[in-house]
């Protein structure tokens, strides 16, 4: 909530006795009541009022966070964006990050926020980190945003100290069997072996599912994805679990991909967002408007081959916000972007829908149907908050 004050006057009248004793005339005694409601905190004040009514002050602007504003700066110093991946996981990022030969939504979105910033979608380091390296990476100040299929929780967020942007993709965990397994539901794995990635959601849902006595799994934790899914693989375990997202996508890389299955059944909801430290809300900010982009660039039927002409012909005005092209508005100086950010960003990768097409849609090996992952009006959860 942004700081503001709801003043609130109450005037009352108290007679005041002289030192001598006797009783003298009344004096007016003003009692300010000052309520904030960001801290719900009420302050008394009591002040004598001057003879004529002051003017009431116009309320300062609202001081911007301590650090707010450091990590882009740092990154226009450096001339690049500093980006965390996970490099192990088709469709998501995957590929070279030494020599940038990374491709995935993951990737689309680290090349998005490069794209508002300097213009350019390849000013941007891939770093790929495990599950449980990435929190201190970026706690360290070695990256400047991490996106990871990473789940937005609670205890991340409070733990870790990071804050979670726009979520990019909606999952759910699931498991993964072969199909002549004989196993068609979460009963049929009774006391068999499930292997999993530590430090991961996925892991911490699997305990609880045993804890709580609603399936009775013997779990194997290893280090990290390709680990994971090559115990499976060998048969060191009966099923697999993670994202149902990343079932999918690892599963095209298995021996025989017809000869394995993904359970129907749904363990949890994984809401998978761009992640930042805690110490700069300008950059947060930035972050969340860059997702949003690409979500009202296809609300808005906006793609990287329209855009710049419709940043001279469409006469929608929140159109004309969001791509720059309205002379009374400049969105991307209250981001610290130039003025056509967001055509940057289009143009460069595309309209959330290119993103997801390119990367799981029915013309790739992967092929994840959008389910929840489409805009509002269609049925999904993707939505964009007004650009004005």
């Amino acid at each position: 909530m942004k700081n503001r004050s709801l003043p609130m006057l109450a005037a009352l009248s108290v007679a005041l006795a002289a030192c001598s004793g006797q009783p003298s005339a009344p004096v007016e005694v003003t009692r300010q009541v000052e309520v904030t409601r960001e801290v719900e905190v009420t302050r008394i004040v009591e002040v004598t009022p001057a003879a004529a009514p002051a003017t009431p002050a116009t309320p300062a602007a609202p001081e911007l966070a301590t650090g707010s504003g450091q990590t882009l700066a740092k990154v226009k110093e450096r001339g690049e964006l500093l980006c965390g991946i996970n490099g192990q996981l088709p469709g998501f990022s995957f590929g070279d990050a030494q020599t940038g030969a990374v491709a995935g939504f993951d990737v689309d979105f680290c090349r998005a926020i490069a794209a508002a910033i300097f213009g350019d979608k390849d000013a941007v380091e891939f770093k790929p980190y495990s599950a449980g390296q990435r929190f201190a990476a970026l706690q360290n100040g070695d990256i400047d945003v991490l996106i990871r299929n990473t789940t937005w929780t609670f205890s991340r967020n409070a733990e870790e100290k990071v804050n979670f942007a726009a979520v990019t993709f909606y999952d759910g965990q699931g498991l993964m069997v072969r199909k002549d397994s004989g196993i068609a539901g979460l009963e049929d794995l009774a006391d068999e072996s499930v292997c999993v990635q530590k430090g991961t959601t996925t892991e911490a849902n699997l305990a609880e599912f045993v804890s709580a006595g609603q399936a009775q799994f013997q779990v194997t934790a290893l280090d990290d994805a390709d680990q994971t899914f090559a115990a499976y693989a060998q048969g060191s375990c009966k099923a697999v679990t993670a994202d149902k997202s990343a079932l999918i996508t690892r599963r095209a890389l298995l021996p025989d991909p017809q000869n394995h299955v993904i359970l129907d059944a749904t363990l949890s909801k994984e809401p998978l967002a761009p992640v930042i430290r805690q110490d700069d809300p300008q950059w947060l900010t930035l972050v969340d408007w860059v997702v949003f982009a690409t979500i009202a660039a296809e609300e808005f039927n906006l793609n990287s081959q329209n855009v710049e002409a419709a940043a001279e012909t469409d006469g929608r005005l929140e159109v004309k916000r969001l791509l720059g092209s309205d002379p009374q508005t400049d969105l991307g100086a209250k981001l610290g972007l130039p003025k056509n950010w967001a055509v940057n960003v289009i143009k460069a990768v595309g309209n959330y829908a290119e993103i997801y097409d390119r990367h799981f849609g029915p013309t790739t090996i992967n092929q994840i149907p959008r389910g929840l992952n489409n805009l509002y009006r269609n049925g999904g959860l993707l939505y964009a908050p007004p650009f004005r």
